[in-house]
């Protein structure tokens, strides 16, 4: 990509980088020069196949890339995690916390036990992982001065909720303030905290699996078309940047212009 933003020196831990949208923001990241510390859950080959994958591919680009391999819904996988990723950079500026989970089920159908799961991976995950990389983040020297930020991956459903997908949008709603009530706490200790909200992201199959959605998103996106995973990495790249330096507690939606259209 060109245009984007000098994030040299920047340690930068992602979670659920295993993943397309994760992969658009590791591989966008990367491009702008900071150094990636990658969580992957590895509960299967797949996943494990793919942040390897992703691995070689960024550092035969030439970046300074790590993985690290956790179950966020293990006690205390949090704190380890972050802990991991201070380990394998020397410090940690900046957390993109993106893994999550997107199951569909209508309301009247879903159990108690899959709605925590939802809640706890999405939501749950968030705050402890902001948690840990908050305490490391003001440990550091620099100050108000220094550039230390967290970016949670949100959705537009944390406003426009789709069917089938209470305890998703419930889940990203909290995500989006949770990041301004973290914003709040954390700006006097110098770290900024915001949201990227995607519309729908393209990815290999969808057109084929889902073509009436499909097909309606880019008749009614003022855009055209579906967000990519490089749209995503690039929102993230700009709140990272000493650009946004006086951007906090803000929801990015990238969407191409979808939350603008009128529902009626």
């Amino acid at each position: 990509m060109s245009g984007l933003p000098d994030l040299a020196g920047q340690r930068v831990l992602i979670t659920g980088a295993s993943g397309g949208v994760g992969g658009g923001i590791a591989r966008v990241l990367a491009a702008a020069g900071a150094r990636l510390a990658l969580h992957y859950r590895g509960e299967s080959r797949a996943s494990a196949d793919a942040i390897g994958a992703l691995v070689r591919e960024l550092r035969g680009a030439g970046a300074e890339v790590e993985a690290l391999r956790a179950d966020l819904s293990a006690p205390g996988a949090a704190a380890t995690l972050v802990a991991d990723a201070v380990s394998a950079l020397g410090a940690l500026d900046g957390l993109v916390n993106n893994a999550g989970v997107q199951p569909v089920a209508p309301l009247a159908e879903t159990t108690r036990a899959e709605w925590d799961e939802v809640l706890g991976t999405n939501l749950g995950a968030v705050f402890e992982l902001s948690q840990a990389a908050a305490a490391v983040m003001a440990g550091e020297r620099g100050g108000r001065g220094a550039n230390r930020w967290i970016t949670h991956i949100a959705s537009v459903e944390a406003s426009r909720p789709s069917p089938a997908h209470a305890h998703y949008a419930a889940a990203k709603a909290g995500v989006v303030m949770h990041a301004r009530a973290a914003a709040l706490e954390l700006g006097p200790l110098g770290i900024r905290v915001n949201t990227v909200s995607p519309g729908l992201v393209d990815r290999p199959g969808l057109a084929d699996a889902w073509p009436e959605g499909v097909a309606s998103w880019t008749t009614h996106a003022p855009l055209g078309r579906l967000a990519t995973a490089a749209d995503i990495g690039g929102a993230c790249a700009l709140l990272a940047s000493p650009a946004a330096a006086f951007i906090t507690g803000q929801d990015l939606a990238v969407d191409g212009g979808m939350l603008a259209t009128p529902g009626w």
